[in-house]
């Protein structure tokens, strides 16, 4: 696959885990590669996990940034990166119990970003451009020190997750919010599968514009199973849907307006709309059946999971990456 232009100059063979200083106009500092496993070091400059390849680490602290290059895979568990990540086409990233003191990049058609029991910095995800398969942001008991900007794939914040943030999508699969806190503002637009808020807070105001497939806050809906309704601290939008609109069991602290739905918004009447509801009659939310509920949750979290053994198998086999 092509590398990028700066390792493109670089005439010696790479070798797992060897040092390599790029040219002055390239890179300021050396390079560590990584192939294989690695444990409880602390690599002292920038992590490159090469194209195709697996790199899995556990206890290891990076002090520089990282580059997951196309097709690769980094694993970290138990340890901490101080710098941004980078995870290009393909690429997936898999952090569990670690810090990663800077930014997320999931670039266009990468694989995905799963994060478990972790922090971060800001998070970014591309869209997928020419890329066959949606990218994912699946993320459990995460917290996110700043923005989440996802413009493509499937995206579930969930099991106690916070932004510190705001949190916007824009062309996503979906964009699921679970038991999860927002300090921002929320906005899902033109999600093609629509939006779950269930168990949420949310500070700000929250829109939701021409999605299709539907848009579900609370727990009485046919897009995802939950068992509670959210906070809204401000004002709630949700207009031009399709596929269904269900309000059920939420407080929202500002005024509803839900207008230009096909079909009209079923608003049930144990919400609690301080600021009343603009465009919708308040109306007894139908029970729907939940055949399909949990398959946009149990979809990603097998994606995660296959690509995280695969990832793992192929570290071990490559044995260790004298980091």
């Amino acid at each position: 696959m092509r590398r990028t232009t700066a390792l493109a100059t670089l005439t010696a063979a790479v070798v797992a885990g060897t040092l390599i200083a790029l040219p002055s106009g390239a890179h300021a500092g050396l390079v560590t590669h990584c192939v294989g496993t690695g444990g409880a070091v602390t690599v002292p400059n920038d992590l490159y996990v090469p194209a195709g390849e697996s790199c899995a680490l556990t206890g290891t602290v990076v002090t520089g940034n990282i580059t997951v290059a196309a097709g690769a895979n980094l694993v970290i568990d138990g340890g901490r990166a101080e710098g941004t990540v980078r995870v290009s086409a393909d690429g997936y990233l898999d952090a569990r119990g670690t810090t990663i003191g800077g930014a997320v990049v999931l670039a266009a058609g990468g694989y995905g970003v799963y994060l478990k029991d972790s922090g971060s910095g800001a998070v970014t995800v591309r869209p997928k451009g020419t890329a066959t398969v949606d990218s994912f942001l699946f993320t459990e008991n995460a917290r996110i020190v700043g923005t989440v900007n996802a413009q493509g794939g499937e995206v579930r914040l969930g099991d106690g997750t916070q932004v510190t943030g705001s949190l916007t999508s824009s062309g996503t699969h979906y964009t699921d919010l679970h038991d999860s806190f927002v300090d921002g503002t929320l906005s899902v637009l033109n999600a093609g599968t629509g939006a779950v808020v269930c168990g949420s807070a949310v500070r700000g105001r929250s829109t939701f514009a021409g999605n299709l497939g539907g848009v579900q806050l609370g727990p009485d809906g046919v897009l995802d199973s939950c068992a509670s309704g959210s906070y809204f601290g401000g004002d709630v939008s949700v207009t031009d849907t399709t596929g269904g609109v269900t309000l059920d069991d939420n407080i929202i602290h500002g005024a509803l307006t839900a207008h230009t739905n096909d079909p009209a918004a079923v608003i049930a009447s144990n919400n609690r709309i301080r600021g009343g509801v603009i465009g919708a009659p308040t109306s007894a939310a139908a029970r729907q059946s939940r055949a399909a509920a949990a398959a946009r949750e149990d979809t990603t979290r097998d994606r995660a999971d296959a690509r995280h053994t695969a990832a793992v198998q192929e570290a071990d086999a490559a044995g260790a990456a004298n980091l």
